[in-house]
């Protein structure tokens, strides 16, 4: 029960720190579409500085759970099981993460440079840009649930 408990908190915060990858970058490519309404870029920025925050918040949150997924079975061995043991996927999804977690950091910066009168690259390079995750989520969803190695 206890398990479930820890892999249902850590899902439910993955999910939203998720979210906040998704929608940061789009808010970078309205922000460099609407360059000429100050109004509309003084709300974005607001609404991103909420949002990395927000993100940073939830990613602190899922990879607690995670950690005490993957390593409590040394602190409670009678209650979380040793869910990797001898398993190599879990290197490659966790390696996937931080590939994950350097993107919005790197989202975030590029919010800060703009809030601090830089300039973003085009709305087209930013949209692509944003297609990014949906891939890395896509292999880390396979590792976690095929374990190919």
């Amino acid at each position: 029960m206890t398990y479930l408990l820890i892999k249902s908190l850590h899902l439910l915060f993955v999910i939203a720190w998720m979210a906040s990858v998704f929608y940061l970058p789009r808010i970078l490519v309205n922000l460099a579409e609407t360059a000429n309404e100050p109004a509309v870029q003084a709300r974005l920025q607001l609404m991103g500085r909420r949002l990395y925050k927000f993100g940073h918040n939830m990613f602190g949150l899922a990879f607690l759970f995670g950690v005490t997924l993957w390593q409590g079975w040394r602190v409670f061995p009678s209650t979380l099981p040793n869910v990797t043991a001898g398993m190599h996927w879990i290197d490659a999804k966790l390696t996937l993460v931080a590939v994950l977690l350097a993107y919005f950091i790197g989202c975030g910066r590029l919010l800060k440079r703009k809030a601090a009168g830089g300039a973003l690259p085009s709305s087209r390079a930013l949209r692509w840009l944003n297609e990014l995750p949906v891939l890395l989520l896509l292999a880390v969803i396979y590792l976690v649930i095929a374990k190919p190695f």
